[in-house]
């Protein structure tokens, strides 16, 4: 066997060590990716669910599903991503001690603390990438899903019907269907109408209809070429008008105006603002990014492997430290709107309990490694 020099020894050791950050790197990624794309999935499914009922039962125009879904979307972003960081490193690192490699990087005089410089290699882009969510893009998403709403809950009934589908007017004293709807003549075809006054019912049909605006800026929509059946329900005469143009005063909803709450006002508006709530709000966006840096750490102890107590025990514990941690940071966040507790507590009182704890659990990691580096030398 030759002998090698002594100094290609030691440059050929990081090198080896750089390569192998590197594949690990790439594997965080991957399984972030994987675990990122099945939460979203779920989330947007979900809220999908959720949109499609409210525009069944009326309370949201179809129109506006698809908008108000890529909003709430946006605004669940920085907890998925702060999820999939957490599991991502975990369940690579769980990995590494099933197929023993840890025991082989222990055997060769490398410790715990070598994992964090590939583990925060990863994290840090995640975690700028959360900041930037939770401080600007997921404040931003909220406000415009409100002024979304307001947009749809304050178009008129006339606008706000659906092709194909019936509808009732804000007033629930008419009942409208179009069949088709010409968006380039401003015109509807198949229209019908049905309302009721002093006691009678009203059912007016239509093939076309349209809408006009007098100078005064009362609304009509003008009904062409139809029937007028009026009557009581229950008795007989029933009186039937033929017509070739009537005008259906359509009632003008008052604009709605946004409503300014913490969890859409931008993050320099909140930090001008030194009420509790606010503070509240602002500590609750800096520990997004705050506690996802924390768990990327916590994740490199958590993930030891004991053979003896089972594969999915370091899993188990990982989930229930996440759900104490997430919940904690709602509590301290409450307490400081409600003024129980100091603003700088409640922003880092639980982040310095769970760093203390990382350190605690590094220790103790690197301590059942400690015989692995004995042998070593």
């Amino acid at each position: 066997m030759p002998d090698y020099p002594q100094t290609q020894r030691i440059k050929s050791k990081p090198l080896r060590i750089g390569i192998f950050h590197r594949a690990l790197v790439a594997e965080f990624a991957g399984n972030g990716l994987l675990i990122f794309m099945v939460l979203l999935g779920i989330v947007v499914v979900s809220q999908l669910i959720r949109l499609l009922g409210e525009a069944v039962s009326g309370r949201l125009a179809v129109d506006g599903v698809l908008a108000l879904l890529g909003f709430s979307a946006l605004n669940y972003l920085p907890v998925l991503l702060s999820i999939s960081l957490f599991v991502s490193i975990l369940l690579t690192l769980s990995r590494c001690y099933r197929d023993s490699e840890m025991v082989v990087w222990f055997s060769s005089g490398i410790g715990l603390t070598r994992w964090i410089r590939p583990v925060m290699w990863y994290a840090v882009p995640v975690v700028a990438l959360i900041a930037l969510l939770s401080l600007v893009l997921s404040p931003w998403a909220l406000r415009k899903a409100d002024e979304f709403k307001n947009e749809l809950e304050s178009r008129d009934d006339v606008t706000a019907a659906t092709p194909g589908m019936f509808r009732e007017s804000r007033q629930a004293d008419r009942v409208y269907f179009v069949e088709n709807v010409n968006a380039g003549s401003n015109r509807v075809s198949n229209v019908f109408v049905q309302s009721e006054q002093n006691g009678k019912l009203g059912i007016m049909v239509a093939q076309q209809g349209l809408q006009e605006t007098l100078p005064n800026g009362d609304r009509f929509l003008i009904l062409l070429n139809g029937t007028r059946y009026e009557g009581i329900p229950g008795q007989r005469d029933y009186n039937i008008v033929e017509f070739e143009r009537y005008a259906v005063r359509i009632d003008t909803v008052p604009a709605k105006l946004a409503q300014s709450w913490p969890r859409t006002m931008p993050t320099p508006e909140l930090w001008r603002d030194r009420s509790l709530w606010k503070i509240a709000e602002l500590e609750w966006r800096l520990g997004l990014p705050i506690s996802a840096a924390l768990l990327a750490l916590l994740a490199i102890p958590l993930s030891y492997v004991n053979p003896r107590a089972g594969r999915s025990l370091n899993l188990v514990l990982a989930i229930v430290l996440y759900m104490l941690y997430s919940n904690m940071i709602g509590v301290t966040n409450t307490w400081v709107a409600l003024g129980k507790l100091s603003p700088g507590i409640g922003l880092w009182g639980i982040h310095a309990l769970m760093l203390g704890l990382a350190v605690l659990m590094f220790y103790h990691r690197m301590n059942l490694a400690w015989p692995y580096r004995v042998l070593s030398k």
